[in-house]
């Protein structure tokens, strides 16, 4: 199942992804993709914000992982942009996480292809400068559940 949607401020991303967030279970991955400044960050803000996550999330590009035990259910936000092989992953443990208790979010999901489970669900942004500056096109593509 695809859903597109069109956002045209990052307020308007931030809600979007807080409802997408109520559809999430404990084992779910969302898989955000799109170009540098695109707003994967305020997308997971807006999951976190669904979630009930208090403190302040932060893009994890020099951890590579961030996790948020505050809200209903565990948040782990992995940011990928660094990661020079996929076996780097392997060394955090994430199966731990991408089969865990909690949703993970995983920005540039695109470079660990290999690794991301395929019911992951995967979240393209795009931009279009042709509609404005904070105009973007969000694309959420999920297989369906059992």
């Amino acid at each position: 199942m695809t859903r597109v949607f069109e956002s045209e401020a990052p307020e308007a991303t931030l809600s979007l992804a807080e409802a997408f967030s109520k559809e999430l279970c404990p084992g779910d991955i969302v898989c955000l993709n799109g170009e540098l400044g695109v707003g994967k960050t305020v997308f997971t803000k807006g999951l976190a914000k669904g979630l009930g996550v208090t403190e302040d999330v932060v893009s994890p590009t020099f951890t590579i992982l961030q996790e948020y035990r505050s809200g209903r259910m565990p948040l782990f936000h992995f940011d990928v942009y660094r990661i020079e092989d996929p076996d780097e992953m392997n060394e955090i443990g994430c199966e731990e996480y991408f089969f865990g208790d909690g949703v993970t979010v995983i920005e540039w999901s695109a470079l660990i292809a290999e690794l991301i489970p395929p019911n992951a669900k995967k979240v393209l942004i795009e931009k279009d400068s042709s509609r404005g500056f904070d105009y973007r096109k969000i694309t959420i593509t999920e297989v369906e559940r059992q």
